[in-house]
């Protein structure tokens, strides 16, 4: 058993009169950043949005993460200070039974929805189901699930056919946000078991919310913003900006120039070129941070075309070939490290994974081995953005030049998000380049996406295979504890890197730049940027 700490929660919080002191003492701030009380002006956040759907269960992206985490709570958080440490949410307690395969919540009495509803063990329920049956890109964090029960209103009990030892960080992902079911019901959401044909609620949750997080949502602009609301009903602590806006600014340069100008309160992807601009700007605040993202190129045999990467030698070679220090130079001028696995530095089995290394001559070798001696032709279909301060065109240009060295053409192909989904959910791409940034905290995560394992996130469709080893790697992992999990991830790690389909390319340093008076802006591993803790400073 496991109980959780309590947490003292309040519904509504003051505002010190104070605060309007503070914001006149701030308004001689240089650099054109407004100042002024919270409930003054909107919070303005700059970033390039990979956003293609609002719904809670449907959607996987790194804005979704921001975006759900205001929106809609999860039963359990994490201790942003320490991420080993698993917080209450909209559950006061938990525990778990001895083979990690059964958990119960026990639900705050105190937590509402928005429209002022009490939150329930159905609308979990509903919510867990809903997230497996629509089949989404996020389904796969709930593999194994069983059953789940609720004797009452206020308890949880959920079920898995193996153990799960990672389930309480899985728990405090985004996605696993709990929504409003009667609300959702309501407008054509469903979970049952044929929701991937019958739900008919993505539309409604463009323009609608329905969950219990500190903001609600009240616009959304294809290509342009999405708009946020402070829930009144909120049943924690009183979020501090009355409304939010996320505007779509899709380079790194324009998001500079708009923070400096006062017109955004937060830039997400500026360049780290940019730094040296704002030194000794005292309205604008920048920290270097270490993060567990990075961008990757996939290499999927199963493609139209993709057929050379069907040997593995061939895969290895085109790994051998990327000038990764030139990479990391280029891109992030520096502020960046190596990856040797998709398993990011940091997390558990990524410690003595051996990094990349240059090697034209060995990828000619094993090209030559392979039958390519003489080259191939490869397709690049990837989405056209900054991802951390990693813009992913001139990473497959430079890309594109190292392959060339050895003979491989590759084709490259930018297109906007929407349509590279769109291309990853038809016939797919030989070569795609992308970017990941952690759902939880639980190195599973990486195994269940781009582990070559029965139904795979990224991998496994494009395989032609499954791999028997890494399947039971992973099941022998979700039953561990200390440091026989941490060797077996470590031997998934190897597995994964030997397979040498997923090549992380930058693991980028994360900038942040945003206005001196804002507080609470930090890099959370599970969720980028949580909106609900922002406020201002003095």
């Amino acid at each position: 058993m496991n109980p959780a700490p309590q947490r003292t929660r309040r519904r509504w919080r003051a505002v010190a009169t104070a605060t309007v002191a503070v914001a006149l003492a701030l308004t001689g701030c240089a650099g054109g950043v407004p100042a002024a009380t919270s409930g003054d002006r909107p919070l303005v956040i700059a970033r390039a949005m990979d956003l293609t759907t609002l719904d809670p269960q449907r959607g996987y992206c790194d804005t979704c993460q921001i975006l759900y985490t205001a929106l809609y709570e999860r039963l359990v958080t994490i201790d942003p200070a320490d991420t080993s440490t698993v917080l209450p949410g909209l559950a006061e307690s938990w525990e778990a039974n001895a083979d990690n395969t059964e958990f119960t919540f026990h639900l705050d009495t105190d937590a509402v929805f928005s429209d002022g509803s009490p939150v329930e063990a159905a609308d979990v329920k509903w919510s867990f189901e809903r997230l497996v049956n629509l089949q989404g890109s996020a389904s796969f964090l709930l593999a194994g699930l069983t059953g789940i029960e609720t004797p009452d209103a206020e308890t949880v009990v959920v079920s898995f056919e193996n153990p799960n030892s990672a389930f309480l960080a899985i728990v405090a992902a985004p996605y696993l946000g709990i929504v409003n079911s009667e609300v959702a019901e309501e407008n054509g959401a469903s979970a049952a078991a044929d929701a991937a044909t019958t739900d008919d609620a993505e539309g409604w949750f463009l323009a609608n919310s329905a969950g219990s997080g500190p903001y609600t949502l009240t616009d959304y602009t294809s290509g342009e913003s999405v708009e946020l609301a402070a829930n009144e009903e909120y049943w924690g602590d009183e979020p501090e900006f009355t409304s939010v806006e996320m505007k779509e600014v899709t380079d790194s340069s324009s998001q500079l120039q708009q923070l400096q100008q006062g017109d955004v309160d937060i830039a997400m992807q500026i360049s780290p070129d940019a730094l040296a601009q704002l030194e000794g700007n005292e309205a604008i605040a920048t920290e270097i941070v270490d993060s567990f993202n990075y961008t990757y190129i996939a290499l999927l045999p199963a493609a139209p075309g993709g057929e050379p990467l069907q040997d593995v030698r061939v895969r290895e070679a085109i790994r051998m070939a990327v000038d990764y220090d030139g990479l990391v130079d280029t891109l992030v001028a520096g502020y960046g490290k190596l990856q040797g696995s998709p398993i990011p530095n940091g997390f558990e089995g990524s410690e003595e994974v051996a990094l990349p290394s240059y090697d034209l001559d060995g990828a000619k070798a094993l090209l030559e081995e392979a039958g390519y001696a003489d080259g191939f032709t490869l397709s690049a279909t990837y989405p056209k953005l900054v991802a951390y301060g990693v813009d992913l065109d001139l990473q497959m240009q430079a890309i594109q030049q190292d392959l060339a060295e050895i003979g491989v053409t590759l084709e490259l192909n930018p297109t906007d998000f929407s349509q590279w989904a769109s291309t990853m959910g038809g016939e797919g791409t030989p070569v795609t380049a992308v970017y990941f940034a952690p759902d939880h905290t639980d190195s599973s995560q990486y195994i269940q996406y781009f582990g070559n394992i029965d139904q795979g996130g990224l991998v496994n469709p494009w395989t032609g295979s499954v791999s028997q080893e890494q399947t039971d790697l992973l099941a022998q992992a979700l039953s561990q504890s200390g440091d026989e999990r941490v060797a077996t991830y470590q031997a998934l790690a190897e597995s994964m890197a030997a397979d040498a389909f997923v090549l992380p390319m930058v693991n980028p340093q994360l900038i942040l730049a945003y206005a001196s008076d804002i507080s609470g802006v930090a890099y959370s591993p599970c969720c980028n940027l949580e909106i609900g803790q922002l406020g201002l400073s003095g």
